[in-house]
């Protein structure tokens, strides 16, 4: 088994130290799906939700989260983002997310994807949770990520986000 990076020889946690690493370009993005009634996913379109634009609210959170995910998140290096993009498709049985994150680095910024999937997940509950609170967020993972020595990699299963088409990058 490799040695643990986040724990130094003692065995107590430390942030990684990555000042001779390589700047490359890296992308993650992250998928999470919020599942719901159809009630509630037709009030959601339709804009009827008292508490304002359900996912034009969620796609804001979920770009602040990810700019604040080292905040967050206790080993996680306070990034330059190039972008960060959050869309949403309406599925059959809620609403999926993808977060797209970018960055010039010399870590990955797939914490910073999953975060803003998440949070963009957390804030659709939030905004319609007056209209059901059996709402469930699953399904929350990574689903590609290029740059830095381990290179690009791809959920086999992408499933989450059928709908959500185009290049990854």
């Amino acid at each position: 088994m490799s040695k643990l990076t986040h724990l130094d020889d003692t065995g107590a946690a430390k942030m990684v130290d990555v000042s001779d690493k390589p700047i490359t370009h890296r992308t993650a993005i992250a998928a999470a799906r919020v599942v719901m009634k159809p009630e509630t996913l037709a009030a959601i379109k339709a804009g009827n939700v008292k508490k304002g634009d359900v996912l034009g609210t969620a796609r804001v959170a979920g770009i602040m989260a990810a700019k604040r995910t080292h905040e967050l998140i206790p080993m996680c290096h306070p990034l330059l983002i190039t972008k960060v993009a959050v869309d949403f498709d309406y599925v059959e049985n809620g609403i999926a997310i993808r977060a797209t994150v970018k960055c010039q680095g010399q870590t990955g910024v797939e914490m910073e994807a999953l975060t803003a999937a998440t949070v963009a997940a957390l804030t659709i509950y939030d905004m319609a949770k007056a209209l059901e609170k059996t709402m469930c967020i699953e399904d929350v993972h990574l689903l590609y990520k290029s740059g830095g020595k381990s290179g690009e990699f791809r959920a086999e299963d992408q499933s989450p986000t059928p709908h959500i088409t185009g290049d990854p990058a």
